[in-house]
């Protein structure tokens, strides 16, 4: 049946010109965006995943501008620290002239003093953007490293925490630490002495000294050093003190497995360190005592070679305060290179999460430039059929001729 009113063929033909249009709509969006899903419209799962992925991206972008931050702020300190440890051995080389008989001693400890100055002042200038991790005020650093996630909404932020490291020359407080010590000077605060060949000899910490929480005893024996921290549990443990040091500086020693060196302690010896030389050749022990108070160079304040005792013990001092500052570069070496590994790290993760944003909503431009010509033709025949069907209509008019 023909119908003038009901046009069936060109309503299918517009209907599908109609599909045809949508789909060469949505094509060019997709060539003007570059996305395949640019809108929760396309795709609302995929467009939400998305989303989320894009904010932790921005996220990742932060944390790296901290943990540059931190980088700086790092590598001053590590600089400085470096170059403390250079001064430190600057004193050395004019603490070792000073033991010598026939030497200007005053000349000597008054470039010992310009030394000391010149290491306060690298410790003052030592920081990045107000931050200053040598100077004993700041103990830490705490520097965003990552964003953690285990879902969609549960994140948590990730730290890399960097110790401060105290090389201030702070006020020292000499205490009478070692007591009775075989072949200590008499200063008290120091202890120095040769362990002969297949001889044994005591390292005595006075029992009856007064400790604080963060004193520090430190021991050098053939040129390696091991220290020990008085803790507040170590106050209130009701044993006495010098007798936790002395066994805390005991299980140090022996770790640094020196061979042929015996570390005895005995209960019933409060303090006492029996140290025993099996070796063929004589071992140097050097002790000294740092109080809680002071910078971890508070000592070089008393340094003073101006006569033979003096530059005797100023020997022993400065060992442990260069030891102080290779072990804070190697802090600060160490902390950098993290901190430069996850730098690395949150880079290439960020690269890896914008790819896979991309797999997700990016169009595929090959493909996309096919479906384009496709959708074209498809277009122009879609329009003569439309005009086929409109001409229909006309060929009633045959039957009224």
């Amino acid at each position: 049946m023909s119908s003038i009113l009901t046009n069936t063929g060109a309503m299918v033909a517009l209907q599908t010109l109609k599909s045809i249009n949508t789909n060469l709509n949505k094509t060019q969006a997709e060539i003007s965006t570059g996305k395949s899903v640019g809108s929760a419209k396309d795709n609302a799962a995929t467009w939400a995943i998305s989303k989320v992925m894009e904010s932790d991206v921005s996220g990742f972008q932060g944390i790296s501008e901290s943990l540059s931050l931190g980088l700086a702020t790092v590598a001053v300190a590590r600089q400085a620290s470096e170059s403390v440890t250079e001064l430190l051995k600057e004193i050395k080389q004019k603490i070792v002239g000073a033991q010598g008989e026939n030497v200007d001693r005053g000349k000597i400890q008054t470039d010992i003093a310009g030394l000391r100055d010149q290491i306060s002042s690298v410790v003052e200038a030592a920081q990045f953007n107000g931050l200053n991790l040598v100077n004993g005020i700041n103990t830490e650093m705490n520097i965003l490293s990552s964003l953690d996630r285990s879902g969609s909404s549960d994140v948590k932020a990730a730290q890399i925490t960097v110790n401060g490291q105290n090389l201030s020359l702070g006020e020292y407080v000499g205490k009478a630490v070692f007591n009775g010590t075989t072949g200590a000077s008499t200063q008290g605060d120091t202890a120095a002495f040769f362990l002969d060949a297949g001889d044994t000899a005591d390292l005595v910490i006075d029992p009856a000294v007064v400790f604080e929480a963060g004193d520090r005893v430190s021991i050098s024996i053939a040129g390696k050093s091991v220290s020990y921290t008085v803790r507040e549990q170590d106050l209130a443990a009701g044993a006495s003190t010098a007798d936790l040091v002395a066994v805390g500086l005991k299980q140090a020693i022996d770790a640094l497995n020196i061979a042929d060196l015996e570390v005895s302690y005995d209960s019933g010896t409060p303090g006492t360190l029996s140290l025993t030389n099996n070796t063929a050749n004589d071992m140097t022990v050097n002790a000294s005592f740092l109080n809680a108070g002071s910078g971890a160079l508070g000592m070089l304040n008393t340094i003073d070679v101006t006569t033979a005792g003096g530059a005797a013990n100023a020997l022993t001092e400065i060992e442990a305060l260069i030891q102080t500052g290779i072990d804070a570069s190697a802090a600060f070496g160490s902390a950098e290179k993290q901190l430069d590994i996850q730098k690395d790290f949150v880079s290439k993760l960020t690269d890896a999460l914008r790819t896979g944003i991309g797999a997700l909503v990016d169009a595929d431009m090959e493909e996309v430039s096919a479906r384009l010509q496709a959708l074209q033709v498809q277009q122009q025949l879609g329009i003569q059929a439309l005009s086929i069907a409109n001409q229909a209509p006309q060929s009633v008019l045959a039957l009224f001729r």
